[in-house]
């Protein structure tokens, strides 16, 4: 290991131009991680991912600790010692991804080459298993060169894609200690963007139960689940507002048994975007205030925003301001974006820890079958990642 003051002249161009000839080292990484199908479904798959993860950390230097689940894959927390009285960072993400057992027979890990260094291409590649490479490649950089100054919590969910309801307490929990997070889940669009503000998510199911009856014998006897669900839905197409960033999308209805029996029950499953927390209070009192039109039928309304909306505050501003500068120390352009997606980092922001989103790798297809990430970029935004680091 390297003595910091051998380190002393390192900048970003020098820590971009050491990371240069570990590109393999990270690809290998990458491939290893790919290789170990992890769907949330499945918690013997992701905890092999988990398995893999620690002993990759343990060899940079990383003490891992492993939160024990029962329903989901356990949630795995690695610590690297810093200065002593420093908060950590924290670098936040997820094992587990949205692609079921045997996709690796049509979907395989493969690298290919091109003009602008290729693209790596498999399930959970850019969702976001090349983030987790790159954040064990930056701190073992970090520690090489002995500038780990701030400590280090590596914490990485096994059910970010379904909600986070095991891990949810424990990315909070720690967020609390930490000065700042780092959320490695892939970059908006190819221009490789940080995301600085994400919507909060809402799930809800609108329930109808009506009354049954025969539709041409009985037809005034019964109550239809099914146009009750219809009229409510239309009254709920428009609680949306775009101009406040508040959309609500029916996404799934069910309803009925036979065309000639109106139906007793219907139900509609529906997604909410909320860009303000305060919406999040408001759209809540919306659902709850839905009443029936037709007094035989009764609504039972279930679920609500399980996932706050990261706002840009003042503190990850000042974040991605810093990281644009080093950035551009380094011969890049940053970018900063938007995104109606959530994450993990929705909780941090919440808490007021100051949180940048987006700093995995930089590629498309997340959940298609076109995943992958552009290798081109993930050197540069590995020095990124430990660059910031070392900033703080």
């Amino acid at each position: 290991m390297r003595k910091a003051v051998e380190s002393a002249s390192y900048g970003p161009r020098e820590t971009l131009a050491a990371l240069a000839g570990r590109e393999e080292l990270l690809l290998e990484r990458i491939r290893a991680l790919v290789e170990i199908e992890s769907p949330s479904d499945d918690k013997a798959g992701v905890d092999r991912c988990v398995d893999a993860v620690a002993e990759m950390a343990a060899a940079v230097g990383g003490r891992a600790k492993r939160h024990r689940q029962r329903a989901f894959g356990d949630v795995l927390e690695v610590r690297w010692a810093g200065a002593r009285g420093l908060a950590p960072v924290m670098l936040l993400g997820h094992l587990d991804t949205v692609w079921p057992m045997g996709t690796l027979l049509t979907m395989p890990f493969r690298i290919e080459r091109g003009k602008a260094g290729g693209r790596a291409w498999g399930p959970g590649v850019l969702d976001m298993k090349a983030g987790v490479a790159m954040a064990l490649t930056a701190v073992g950089f970090l520690r090489e060169q002995g500038e780990l100054r701030q400590p280090v919590v590596l914490l990485l969910t096994s059910d970010e894609e379904v909600g986070s309801t095991v891990s949810r307490g424990i990315v909070e929990k720690l967020a609390r200690e930490c000065a700042a997070v780092f959320v490695l889940e892939p970059a908006q669009g190819l221009a490789g963007a940080y995301k600085t503000a994400r919507k909060g998510v809402g799930d809800y199911t609108v329930r109808v139960k009506g009354v049954a009856s025969h539709a041409g014998v009985d037809f005034m006897r019964g109550h239809s689940a099914v146009h009750e669900l219809a009229w409510q839905i239309e009254k709920i197409r428009g609680f949306t507002e775009l101009e406040r960033g508040l959309t609500v999308n029916a996404g799934v209805i069910r309803g009925g048994t036979r065309t000639n029996v109106v139906a007793a029950e219907a139900e509609a499953e529906i997604d909410v975007r909320v860009a303000q927390a305060k919406d999040a209070a408001r759209i809540e009192r919306k659902f709850r205030g839905l009443k029936a039109r037709d007094r035989g039928c009764r609504l039972e309304i279930e679920g609500g925003i399980n996932r706050p909306p990261m706002e840009r505050s003042r503190a990850t501003a000042r974040l991605f301001r810093r990281a644009a500068t080093l950035a551009r120390e380094m011969g890049l352009e940053l970018s900063e974006a938007a995104t109606g997606g959530g994450s993990d980092g929705n909780f941090t922001a919440a808490l007021g820890v100051p949180t940048l989103d987006g700093m995995g790798g930089v590629g498309e297809g997340a959940h298609a079958s076109n995943e992958s990430v552009m290798v081109e970029h993930l050197i540069p935004r590995t020095a990124l990642l430990a660059e910031i680091m070392r900033s703080l």
